[in-house]
């Protein structure tokens, strides 16, 4: 790298419909951010429904697009997507090389699907702006084991699917709670040969001790207090960091991208295991790490000069008006940020612009119909929406500065000028 360059990263972007014939002046002062970056970036929530066909994999929350959404993506300014996540998958393997086809077709950065697993969990290297940027993009579930991908072997041939990041989930219980589960288990008279009868390919090993029960499939331990854990697989891990530090070493700007669906209760704090693998990935070469998820906004941490994105919410959200689970108004709110880097890949500043998902008028009464695409938000909903993240941040040792109706972020490690104000 011999220059500064800016990369940008929204949130998730859940888009069936195309709206590129729209004339609206907000919808072109998105564009505008946009485009204005040399690497812009989102998470593809969705599968594509092209030239391989595909069926429903899933009942609740099934979606698939025609080709023409990645089109939009692309004239709104995109150039760089995560294929890694929940909907990657609800056409099946036909889906899933469909989706890469036609993402490939458009010129894009894409990483986190593939015909088997070797090149679902590969670094995707595209030169940009006279740079190598690479991209890995991984999901930790939960899912199904057959919706990720496989390579070949023991007699199985392989599998198109997405780049897994495997969690193993356990919840520790008081003794009369293990007590219960163990006296249960022991009146079902469950067997071995129950158990491997509803097995599934990553389940946990069949285990009973004074301290640990496999109660048909979850793994349940005996503590003194009550809580839910996810600890992220070793080996996996390995493999993903191992991807990374690989790139890097090549010379790219590796950016690392996280979709899971192992949120808090509350939404907005960020999951420890999360939180401790995003920092191994930057210690490993990454120079950007993004994840979504739970759909809200989260926290902003920088470590080793590299922005960690704990979650972005979303950006794009074609889901069905009124829905009870959207109705929270966090769900609508997000920014899109721009990241300056120095020719190192060190980054100098973060610039934040609020966003209002579907509009500000059906943030306000929800009995309207929401647009179909994000618009900046004003005044005080810019400021509520600021605010809200400036807080969220400072736990991780971030400090938010408000000016009008943008944030900025400055690593102390660089300097530089502003970017031109938005107007």
């Amino acid at each position: 790298m011999t220059h500064s360059f800016t990369v940008i990263a929204t949130g998730q972007s859940l888009i069936h419909q195309d709206f590129r014939a729209t004339a609206d002046d907000r919808l072109r002062a998105i564009e505008e951010i946009i485009r204005s970056a040399d690497v812009s970036f989102t998470n593809f929530e969705m599968t594509v429904f092209g030239d391989h066909a595909g069926w429903p994999l899933k009942g609740s929350y099934f979606g698939y697009a025609p080709p023409s959404v990645l089109d939009c993506l692309r004239e709104m300014g995109f150039n760089a997507l995560s294929l890694a996540n929940n909907h990657a998958f609800d056409l099946g393997p036909s889906g899933v090389l469909s989706t890469i086809e036609e993402a490939s077709q458009r010129g894009f950065l894409h990483a986190g699907t593939g015909r088997d697993w070797q090149s679902a969990g590969a670094v995707a290297m595209k030169q940009i702006a006279g740079r190598t940027v690479g991209l890995i993009a991984m999901d930790a579930g939960p899912g199904p084991a057959f919706m990720y991908a496989e390579d070949p072997g023991q007699g199985r041939p392989s599998r198109p699917g997405i780049n897994e990041l495997r969690v193993e989930r356990r919840f520790e219980v008081d003794q009369h709670n293990f007590e219960i589960l163990s006296t249960l288990q022991r009146q079902f008279g469950s067997t071995d040969l129950e158990h491997a009868n509803y097995a599934q390919p990553n389940d946990p090993p069949r285990i009973h001790t004074d301290r640990e029960i496999n109660f048909y499939g979850t793994v349940f331990a005996r503590s003194v207090e009550q809580a839910r854990r996810i600890a992220v697989d070793p080996q996996s891990a390995i493999a993903q960091l191992g991807a990374i530090r690989k790139a890097s070493a090549d010379g790219a700007f590796v950016i690392a991208y996280l979709h899971h669906h192992h949120w808090e209760p509350d939404w907005q704090r960020t999951p420890l295991w999360v939180q401790d693998f995003a920092r191994l990935c930057v210690e490993a070469g990454a120079r950007m790490f993004v994840s979504h998820g739970a759909p809200v906004l989260q926290a902003i941490e920088i470590h080793q000069d590299a922005p960690i994105f704990y979650g972005l919410g979303n950006f794009i959200f074609h889901t069905a008006h009124g829905d009870e689970e959207w109705s929270p108004s966090e769900v609508w709110k997000s920014v899109i940020a721009s990241c300056v880097f120095n020719e190192s890949g060190d980054l100098q500043r973060i610039e934040l612009d609020p966003i209002v998902i579907g509009g500000l008028q059906a943030l306000r009464d929800r009995n309207l119909s929401r647009l179909a695409y994000p618009v900046l938000a004003m005044e005080d909903a810019a400021v509520d929406i600021l605010t809200e993240l400036k807080q969220r941040c400072r736990a991780f040792g971030t400090e938010l500065t408000i000016e009008g109706e943008r944030g900025f972020i400055s690593n102390s490690e660089g300097s530089a000028e502003r970017l031109p104000s938005r107007t």
